[in-house]
Formats: C-alpha cells, sequence, structure tokens
C-alpha cells in the first residue's frame, strides 16, 4: 500500500499499490476503446442532417471543437474537485458523463441532438487528466515517464481494437458504435465503483477551494506563470493544434480524398493504436536509457513533421501509401512525445497539486483542439484536403525551437 509521506520522501520512498494500478491501466484501456470506436462514423452520423455536402468537413469538425470548449471549462473545476474530495468520486462521475454523451449521439435524430451528445461528454471530459493525476499519485516522481509510457500503450491497446471493432459495428447501422462505447464505459463505472481504490490520502488534499481555481482563464494565466512550464506548454499548445485538427477531420478526409468506408476507416485509426503498443513496448525502453524526456519530446516532434509532410503528399498524389507510412511515423511521434511531456509536467509540483496542474494542461489542450478543428475544416474546405497537413508541418517547426530552448541550460 501507499506510504504516504512529506513529497521529497514520497518521491523515494514510495511503494506503488498494484491494486490501484491494475485499475487505472484498465481504465484508460477502456477509455480508448469507448473514445475511439466512434472516430470511424460521425462523417456518416452527421451525413443524413447536410444538405451541403461542402459542409459536411465544417460540422465534423465542429463537432470536435464543441467537446473541447467544454472540457476548457470543465477541466479546472474537475481537477479542482479531485485535489480536495478525491480521484475516484470525480473519475466515476466523468465516466458515467461519457456513457451519457455517447448514448445520445447514437440516438441522434437531429444535428442540434449530436450537439448535445457532444457536449455532455465534454463537460464531464475531464477524467484523462483525473486519470494522469491518480497515476501521479501512486508512482514515484523518477518512475513516472516510465509509467506514463505504459499508459500510452494501454490506451494504445484499447484505440487499436476501438476504430476497427467501430467500423465492424457500423456494419449492423451507424450508431452501434456509440451504443457499445456507452456499454463499455459503464462497465468501467461498474467496476471502479466496487473496485477502484482512492489513490490521493486526506492528509494531501486541499483544504478548500479558491474560486480563482475554478476560473479556466485564470488557471491558464497561473500555469503559464511558472517560468518553468512556459516553453513546455506553448510547444505542447502548438503541437496540439494540428493534432486536434487530424483527428478531427481524418474521417472525412479519407472518405473524400480515397472514397473509404467505416471498416478500412477504422483500421488506418488502430495504426496510431499500435503504433503506442510498439513504441512503449520495444522503442521508449531504450529512448529513456539514452535520452532525457526534453530530447524524447523533440525527437517525437520531428516524426510528427515527417509523418503530416507524407499525409500532405498522400493528398496531393491520392496516393495511399503515402498515407500509411505517415500515419506510422506521426504515430511514432505522438507516442513518444505524450509520456515525455507528461513525465515533465508531473515532476513540476508536489502531490497536492497534481490535479491542478493536470487540470491546467488539460484546458490548454483542449483549448488547442477546439482552435484545431476549426482552423483545419475551414482550410480543408477552402484550401484543399493536404492543408490541414501543411499546417500541422508549420507549426510544429514553429515549437521544436521553443521546446529546444528549454534544454538549454
Amino acid at each position: 500500500m501507499f506510504k504516504f509521506r512529506s513529497h521529497k520522501e514520497q518521491t523515494t520512498d514510495q511503494t506503488i499499490d498494484k491494486h490501484a494500478l491494475i485499475f487505472g491501466l484498465i481504465a484508460v484501456f477502456l477509455c480508448g476503446i469507448g473514445f475511439s470506436i466512434i472516430a470511424p462514423v460521425v462523417p456518416f452520423l452527421v451525413q443524413p442532417y447536410i444538405s451541403n455536402p461542402g459542409e459536411q468537413a465544417i460540422v465534423v469538425t465542429l463537432l470536435t471543437s464543441v467537446y473541447a470548449v467544454c472540457v476548457f471549462f470543465a477541466a479546472p473545476v474537475l481537477g479542482a474537485l479531485s485535489d480536495k474530495y478525491g480521484r475516484r468520486p470525480l473519475l466515476l462521475i466523468c465516466l458515467l458523463g461519457s456513457a451519457a454523451g455517447y448514448f445520445v449521439f447514437g440516438v441522434g435524430g437531429a444535428l442540434w441532438v449530436l450537439f448535445a451528445g457532444r457536449i455532455i461528454e465534454g463537460v464531464t471530459g475531464g477524467s484523462i487528466s483525473t486519470i494522469f493525476a491518480y497515476f501521479a499519485d501512486i508512482i514515484p516522481a523518477e518512475q513516472r515517464t516510465k509509467y506514463f509510457g505504459w499508459v500510452s500503450a494501454v490506451v494504445g491497446a484499447g484505440t487499436v481494437i476501438g476504430p476497427t471493432l467501430g467500423g465492424l459495428l457500423a456494419r449492423f447501422g451507424y450508431a452501434v458504435p456509440m451504443y457499445f462505447g456507452a456499454i463499455i464505459t459503464l462497465l468501467n463505472v461498474v467496476y471502479g465503483f466496487f473496485f477502484m481504490p482512492e489513490s490521493l490520502d486526506k492528509n494531501h488534499r486541499l483544504k478548500e477551494i479558491a474560486w480563482v481555481r475554478l476560473n479556466p482563464f485564470t488557471q491558464l494565466a497561473n500555469i503559464l506563470s511558472m517560468k518553468s512550464l512556459q516553453r513546455l506548454l506553448v510547444s505542447a499548445f502548438l503541437l496540439w493544434i494540428p493534432n486536434g485538427s487530424l483527428q478531427a477531420v481524418f474521417s472525412q478526409f479519407t472518405m473524400d480524398t480515397f472514397n473509404w468506408k467505416p471498416a478500412l476507416i477504422g483500421l488506418m485509426f488502430s495504426i496510431m493504436g499500435f503504433q503506442d503498443i510498439l513504441s512503449q513496448g520495444l522503442i521508449m525502453p531504450k529512448l529513456l536509457k539514452k535520452l532525457s524526456d526534453q530530447q524524447i519530446a523533440v525527437l517525437g516532434m520531428v516524426s510528427e513533421m515527417i509523418g503530416y509532410s507524407l499525409i500532405a503528399l498522400s493528398a496531393l498524389f491520392s496516393f495511399y501509401p503515402l498515407l500509411i507510412a505517415g500515419m506510422f511515423i506521426f504515430g511514432f511521434g505522438d507516442s513518444v512525445f505524450g509520456p515525455s511531456f507528461n513525465g515533465m509536467l508531473s515532476k513540476s509540483v508536489d502531490s497536492s497539486e497534481q490535479g491542478r496542474i493536470q487540470g491546467g494542461s488539460q484546458s490548454i489542450q483542449a483549448l488547442a483542439r477546439m482552435l484545431g478543428p476549426i482552423l483545419g475544416g475551414q482550410i480543408y474546405v477552402s484550401l484543399g484536403h493536404a492543408a490541414p497537413a501543411v499546417m500541422g508541418m508549420i507549426l510544429i517547426g514553429a515549437a521544436i525551437p521553443v521546446l529546444y530552448k528549454r534544454t538549454l541550460p
């Protein structure tokens, strides 16, 4: 069990609760399935409600953006509440909200219902930041990057299964993957209710929550005022904008460029999850022995730039092997950047602030994923199918020197 001591002692003399670790890994695995299972079918669910085919990409990306807007406003609140009341109740509430969101989205019937489903899910969409705070509670600081790598690999396993399963289930109706996602998430809630241990000891919880902590803009300002985190967060923000764009527009992109159906789109999404498993199981342990967290993050960003360039070329030449190669390289970059970023972030504060820092990071990521789909959808329609990938090359090209300077003494 945990040995809760002072933060300094905790980072060197903390044992890991195996039951908590197992639950956390199961939770992120099911989250990976639940989130990714819907990805291949969103454009097909939107299609009946759009009279102008040219507007479909914009509506699809707006559905991603409205989710991110809700996460932006909700994440600081959820992070602060988890610091005061513990991770367990907040995680269970967030997962219930996700299940309700999937169900409403699947019911559909009108475009506003689809947006309502995304809003419900987005309001409780801070579960990822709470899960990372949960892992930060149970893992010693010097081991966090390694375990965050495990988390990425487990999410990867879920995202390998999710899109492929979603594409196959779509044969029985485009709403079926949504209902399955709701069921998977509810099973996670039931498991957590009976077996999930609380990770945050009462001695390490906040005594009071200042209202200022519930304001996402104040939260952003406070986190960005921490000089040790400024370059890290700015570089991640520039990376997350095109990532959000790619995630939102990818299904529409493959439909329009290569005339792909849900099953094949789901298989392509699975490449990202497979890349996570491959990278975390074989590559990341070797990188951790030779490179620092910052150097691994830069390596990931360079890989993403190369991936974006191949994706752009696949659109220009209508040659899908370039897309597949680009997704593999992009997936590698994304899989190594995430654990290194979360490792650097979690080591910057003590246990009582993990919810705050992860919630703030989630807000910044949500802001980027709010802007990314909007920008991506607009330039996709106005400048062509390759434009969102070109945007990714430009923004990450600007982000690399920002993060690189942070590595200098």
